[in-house]
């Protein structure tokens, strides 16, 4: 669906359901030069379960209108308006790479509208090298190419999503290709300069208020296991209820391990059933 955000059309797809006010809500947010197709497995399912589900094109992504953002407390003040303009006061939120970068900042700077904290393939800091930053900007082609090896640990994943047999590497690439050609230049240099620039990670952390998961891949070489650790430890010094579950996955897991990601997530949300919004 299309919603008004500070004057601008901004999309979220609804996991193939009208989105209803009503029921718990369920918010996720994809990573650099990626859009809300990442999540098609978990949204539907969570839509086909008992939630209403946005899972957000961030502004110069894909469907949402530009310009994009260039920092990430800026996003997480975005997706503040868009939960404003929908009428929910509460949500569930997950969130992929840079997007747990927008979640964690989300549910520090504003606790009272975070009921969950889900952290899928995050890292504090999320340092991104000058290579690729360079490549990012001047190259962007061939920082595409770059990035998407990384993501994946393996050539074909069983089950990969959405079916056995689909190419996890050619549908990535042809993802932040398409997300490429219809944003604005540069944009994987923005993301990617919005998360290396990012320092209050482990301060948010200290104010998140609500139960929170990290989700990690065990063969991740973008955001391994160990770059979260610090991440965890400033969330139990919090107090707040924090697990850390690891998948046999690379970066990209929701397409490697779709349904292992899809359990983590769905089980998380309702172990801790919030009341509704």
């Amino acid at each position: 669906m299309i919603v008004d955000v500070n004057g601008k059309p901004a999309y979220a797809y609804t996991g193939g359901k009208a989105f209803d006010v009503t029921l718990r809500t369920a918010v996720f947010i994809h990573g650099a030069e990626h859009d809300h197709s990442v999540w098609a497995l978990q949204t539907r399912y969570f839509a086909h379960h008992g939630f209403g589900v946005l899972a957000v094109d961030l502004p110069g992504h894909h469907r949402s209108a530009g310009p994009a953002l260039t920092s990430i407390g800026a996003m997480a003040d975005w997706l503040v308006a868009l939960l404003d303009a929908v009428g929910v006061s509460r949500a569930f939120v997950a969130g992929h790479s840079m997007g747990s970068l927008i979640a964690l900042d989300f549910a520090g700077r504003y606790p009272s509208r975070a009921t969950h904290l889900a952290l899928v393939a995050t890292a504090v800091p999320m340092a991104v090298s000058d290579a690729l930053l360079d490549a990012a900007r001047e190259r962007e082609p061939e920082a595409i190419e770059m990035v998407n090896q990384w993501s994946h640990s393996t050539l074909a994943a069983k089950p990969s999503c959405p079916a056995p047999g689909f190419w996890l590497h050619g549908m990535n690439q042809r993802l932040m290709e398409r997300v490429s050609a219809t944003g604005e230049p540069r944009l994987f240099h923005t993301d990617f300069s919005a998360c290396n620039a990012y320092t209050d990670g482990l301060a948010r952390a200290a104010q998140v208020t609500c139960p929170a998961r990290l989700i990690v891949g065990r063969r991740d070489v973008m955001t391994p296991p160990r770059a979260a650790k610090a991440l965890a430890d400033a969330l139990r010094g919090a107090h707040v209820s924090v697990d850390t579950i690891t998948l046999d996955a690379g970066h990209a897991l929701m397409s490697e391990q779709p349904d292992a990601t899809l359990d983590a997530l769905y089980t998380f949300a309702t172990a801790h059933a919030p009341n509704r919004s």
